[in-house]
């Protein structure tokens, strides 16, 4: 699908990004091909466990617990392909970051919070050791993360970021300042960066096809074109039949206020990229960033970015942030105005690349919980379990959560007993749920229009901070 957002030819604030393909899921699916979807469900059966979605958190659970235990009979469902949620669309960011991580040191101490974040650090090397051990190509590149300020304020911010993660223990982590920053990548105004050595950049979907070829491989059976309407104790029912199974495990992320009873759970959270012509030597030369880092800024509606391994650029922000009701889009289809806002975030960038075309836009959803926490939990009593709630940080942090379920199962089950895993501080959280409508739409369109407001006005005058007023929407949006 594709269409041309409107304008003539040229650059940042004329209107114009000529023939950009708009939708089709994703840029990463135009490069790698969308799949041939497997055969739904064919009617009830049943199961040892039966997991419910099949992207990155979904076919991760399934392949620890069929290589933990080889005689579970495992069902996945996945209403579409696997893949075709925020599994198939991310920016491709595979890193350490995790939702809650301040939160859930407050609620159980600094030294829980720094187990969880060392899980993350290593949960970056899991997933690069499972490429290699597995023999698919999802053009990995483990050259760190960068993330650039670009004002005053944002250097502020960057310092007390910085800080913040040397205190969780990532020793590794390095400060630059806007000399050393130009060294790695020449991004326009940058007067600071941090880098950390846990990150690696992904092709999204080269990742997801390779882990669900994976999964079958070892056995497990992946149902296709079988959406779930309702999860209950022992229960996942679709249109097509029943699969009962003593465990059923929700792995729907963004998806999941479709389900029944659910709608309030996690919100649908909107994020949009574009993705660039490949770039010239002489531009890559104007650019620099041959560390190929994934890059990242301390803006408030922050944005990211990675150099593909076809030589693009791929960048992502927010757009529109939420649709009303928990709506979720079609097909990655996004607005015409936030092609051209993400634009102008290239150009602010690195001014040199004005004449850069863009060549395809596109849009996906992600989970996010009340309190902004991403949590796993199994409930003893039903079976139920669940993991999500990233708020965007789901590549690496969605491996760790399948190795927790498994754990989780597996203890349930007599199998196992605790783990280092099981005793991790997001296991089990419980948080309330969103707001009804209209509060939630007015709450989250309100949010972020308070946080684009503070990042231009660090823009226009850069010795003024506007903290204030993105503290005002974090407290409101439940964040701190």
């Amino acid at each position: 699908m594709s269409s041309s957002v409107s304008g003539g030819a040229g650059g940042v604030g004329s209107g114009v990004v000529r023939g950009v393909v708009n939708g089709g899921i994703s840029f990463w699916y135009a490069d790698d091909g969308i799949p041939a979807m497997r055969e739904p469900l064919g009617g009830d059966v049943s199961a040892d466990v039966v997991i419910v979605g099949g992207g990155y958190t979904g076919l991760w659970t399934a392949y620890y617990l069929k290589k933990a235990a080889p005689f579970l009979r495992i069902v996945v469902l996945e209403q579409k392909f696997c893949g075709y949620g925020a599994s198939g669309r991310n920016g491709g960011w595979l890193y350490n970051g995790v939702a809650g991580r301040d939160r859930y040191a407050k609620l159980h101490g600094h030294e829980a919070a720094v187990r969880l974040q060392r899980a993350m650090n290593d949960t970056v090397d899991e997933v690069v050791r499972v490429v290699e051990e597995e023999g698919f190509d999802a053009d990995v590149h483990k050259g760190g993360v960068l993330e650039v300020a670009c004002t005053p304020a944002q250097l502020a911010r960057l310092k007390d970021f910085h800080a913040q993660e040397l205190s969780y223990g990532e020793k590794d982590r390095e400060l630059y300042g806007a000399r050393e920053t130009a060294e790695r990548i020449r991004v326009a105004d940058a007067v600071g960066s941090s880098w950390t050595p846990h990150g690696a950049r992904v092709h999204p979907v080269k990742l997801v096809k390779g882990l669900a070829a994976a999964v079958e491989a070892l056995g497990v059976t992946v149902y296709e074109r079988t959406p779930v309407t309702e999860i209950r104790a022992k229960h996942a029912v679709t249109p097509y039949g029943t699969v009962r199974a003593p465990y059923v495990l929700r792995c729907t992320e963004g998806f999941t206020a479709a389900l029944k009873g659910q709608r309030r759970t996690w919100l649908p959270m909107n994020s949009s990229m574009i993705a660039t012509e490949p770039l010239t030597e002489e531009q890559w030369a104007s650019v620099g960033w041959e560390g190929r880092e994934a890059l990242g800024d301390m803006a408030h509606a922050y944005m990211y970015a990675q150099r593909t391994a076809d030589g693009r650029i791929a960048l992502g922000g927010r757009g529109v942030p939420y649709r009303f009701g928990s709506r979720t889009d079609n097909d990655g289809r996004t607005q015409d105005a936030t092609v051209e806002a993400l634009r102008e975030i290239l150009v602010r960038f690195f001014p040199s690349l004005a004449g850069l075309r863009v060549e395809h836009a596109w849009s996906g959803v992600l989970g996010v919980p009340r309190d902004w926490c991403a949590s796993v939990t199994l409930d003893r009593s039903t079976g139920i379990g669940w993991a999500g709630g990233y708020v965007g940080s789901g590549v690496a942090t969605a491996n760790l959560a399948a190795r927790t379920l498994r754990d989780l199962v597996q203890r349930d089950s007599g199998q196992g007993g605790r783990t280092e895993l099981t005793e991790l501080p997001w296991v089990g959280h419980k948080v309330r749920r969103w707001e009804p409508e209209p509060l939630r739409w007015l709450g989250v369109r309100g949010l972020y229009t308070a946080y684009r407001a503070a990042d231009r006005r660090e823009m226009s005058r850069p010795g003024d901070g506007a903290w204030w007023v993105a503290g005002v929407a974090d407290r409101v949006a439940g964040r701190h």
